[in-house]
């Protein structure tokens, strides 16, 4: 069986798929990739189902080998990428062989980037998925973020074409992300409210892959900030005792006390995961309804992205081993 060795890796790597379904009501969230597009693309890519498990990790990559021929991509965004000394593209697939070295520096411009192998990460499926819950220490590899020297299993695959993508999906700058009021905005007067809504937040350095806190003016509950712990969901918008709202993110609790001013729509909170520390961001309300439209905007646009890959010439790589 073909395994993974990882000789370096960066912070807050840990195997994850498109997350663990069916378990809230035991407290365990459904962890998955913070940026689920760019991980199905990076699927796609290597010509895996969906489902497959791969890597994701936070700000830089690190340094692996492989034990067999292997195809690979690295997707999330504008990264170095290098086979022994041979700089590679990402959004694009490409083969590494045994005694090859692949490098993955740092991230440009985001926060989480995708490394997935043809036949995906094969570690076993724990409560259905191989995502890493880190916060409950269940699966993945080991219940843990990824170490240099551990070794990943790799699933068998059929031989395929190399890809690319022909029309990437846009990675423009975003300021304004789109959030449902509530369910808790009724505990807010509506000065706090009419803040919250014209007011920059700061993506502050607190911040994982369970919530991202926000840098900006208090806002205060005119109703206290404890309620009776509620169901949460992932975009949730907390706001505790110190008037900085929290976003809660994949791997959030699963129930809260502390009132919810609004729910960030599904469509965007990957953007928000993708956006670097110290950036600014407003909030504009807008209907439930046009939140779904949205979603499913872009869930359309995805689907077409993936229909439409490019088959790449399969050119030998400098470098392979002899």
């Amino acid at each position: 069986m073909n395994a993974l060795d990882i000789l370096q890796i960066g912070p807050m790597a840990s195997v994850q798929d498109l997350g663990r379904k069916g378990w809230l009501h035991a407290g365990v969230s459904g962890s998955g990739p913070m940026d689920a597009p760019s991980f199905r693309i990076a699927n796609a890519l290597v010509g895996n189902a969906p489902e497959a498990a791969g890597l994701e990790f936070a700000a830089v990559g690190g340094r692996f080998e492989v034990g067999a021929p292997v195809r690979f991509a690295v997707t999330g965004g504008d990264i170095d990428i290098r086979r022994g000394e041979e700089r590679l593209h990402p959004w694009e697939s490409h083969d590494l062989l045994p005694g090859q070295a692949l490098t993955i520096g740092a991230l440009r411009g985001c926060v989480w980037g995708y490394l997935a192998f043809a036949g995906g990460i094969d570690v076993p499926p724990v409560m259905g998925s191989r995502s890493t819950h880190l916060r409950s220490g269940i699966g993945g590899h080991e219940g843990r973020r990824l170490q240099t020297r551990d070794r990943l299993p790799l699933g068998s695959a059929s031989p395929a074409p190399l890809f690319a993508l022909r029309q990437p999906l846009s990675q423009r700058p975003v300021q304004t992300l789109r959030v449902v009021a509530g369910p808790q905005d009724d505990r807010f007067s509506a000065d706090v409210l009419r803040l919250f809504f014209s007011s920059s937040f700061t993506l502050s350095s607190a911040r994982d892959r369970m919530a991202q806190v926000l840098d900006g003016p208090a806002l205060v509950a005119e109703h206290g900030h404890d309620i009776l712990s509620d169901g949460t969901c992932a975009g949730s918008i907390q706001v505790p005792a110190s008037g900085r709202p929290l976003v809660l993110m994949a791997e959030r609790q699963t129930t809260g006390g502390y009132p919810k001013i609004a729910t960030l729509a599904s469509a965007d909170l990957p953007k928000l995961a993708q956006l670097p520390t110290g950036r600014s961001i407003r909030f504009a309300a807008v209907p439930q309804a046009e939140a779904e439209e949205a979603l499913i905007a872009e869930r359309t646009a995805l689907d077409l992205c993936l229909a439409d890959l490019r088959e790449k010439r399969r050119v030998r790589s400098r470098g392979a081993a002899r």
